[in-house]
């Protein structure tokens, strides 16, 4: 009977334990929101500032049955850093990149005009 050994299990560590352990698994899991976002590449940066872009002059309304109100300066400022990026990157993009800016540009530059009426 000397050599038996008592195990003695604090009921505290014990809970203790598995809530650090629940906690670790939660901050493992992303959110709903962040599964569902692109890849952040040069595709998606176009996407973004076009989208910006076409919310400005009207086009992409918040609300059901409610005019999107329009801001043109805005829209022009997103269409100028468009066409600022592709004045800096002439030459560096691949030709999917290079097309798909281009074509975004000119559909804007023909959006703005018709917003502009």
């Amino acid at each position: 009977m000397a050599d038996e050994k008592k195990i003695i299990v604090d009921e505290d560590w014990k809970n203790k334990a598995q809530k650090e352990k629940e906690i670790s698994k939660e901050e493992k899991q992303p959110e709903p929101h962040e599964q569902q976002l692109p890849p952040g590449d040069f595709n998606s940066l176009i996407s973004l500032l076009a989208t910006q872009a076409m919310f400005a002059m009207g086009f992409i309304a918040m609300e059901k049955d409610k005019e999107p109100p329009k801001d043109l300066k805005l829209a022009k400022f997103h269409i100028d850093m468009l066409e600022a990026l592709e004045e800096k990157t002439k030459g560096n993009l691949n030709e999917q990149e290079q097309k798909f800016l281009t074509g975004t540009l000119a559909q804007l530059r023909m959006g703005f005009v018709e917003a502009s009426k």
